[in-house]
């Protein structure tokens, strides 16, 4: 009776796991996909940052994915996509920023803190530099260092 049970609620989920799985649209148009596949490498994943959403995994990323998908259905061009990106999650979102006043820092911010490290540290070196002074050794450090020295040497020789 179990068995029967059974067999009868698998046959009752199957129809109902396929019509989930259909559900979700999958555009079966190939220009559409790589249209849309174009468009994800172009926008950065907003959980992951160092990954498109294209290559990324992510819940939001995916959500983002199927956006792309629905705007292309509704016959939007690549550049109101983009601009509705924009607009909706500011130019963090783009992979490559553009260069204007608010993405200053993301352009150029970099290479300057980089310089200022570099000049940072021969600052840092060149100071070094002349508080250590060549300074001969004083008749006291001058024995110390030959007693040590010494000692070592004989230490070698036994």
């Amino acid at each position: 009776m179990r068995a029967v049970l059974l067999c009868l609620l698998c046959l009752l989920w199957m129809p109902l796991a396929v019509c989930a799985q259909s559900a979700q649209p999958m555009p079966q148009d190939p220009v559409a996909n790589k249209r849309a596949m174009q468009l994800a490498e172009e926008l950065r994943c907003l959980v992951c940052q160092n990954q498109t959403i294209a290559d990324s995994n992510a819940e939001l990323a995916v959500d983002l994915r199927r956006q792309i998908r629905e705007q292309i259905a509704q016959g939007r061009d690549d550049g109101q996509i983009m601009a509705y990106m924009v607009e909706r999650y500011g130019d963090f979102v783009l992979y490559r920023p553009p260069l204007k006043a608010t993405t200053l820092f993301l352009w150029f911010g970099p290479p300057v803190l980089l310089l200022l490290g570099i000049i940072f540290l021969l600052r840092y070196l060149n100071s070094r530099r002349k508080r250590v002074e060549q300074q001969p050794l004083s008749a006291g450090e001058r024995s110390a260092a030959a007693a040590l020295l010494g000692n070592d040497n004989e230490g070698e020789r036994k």
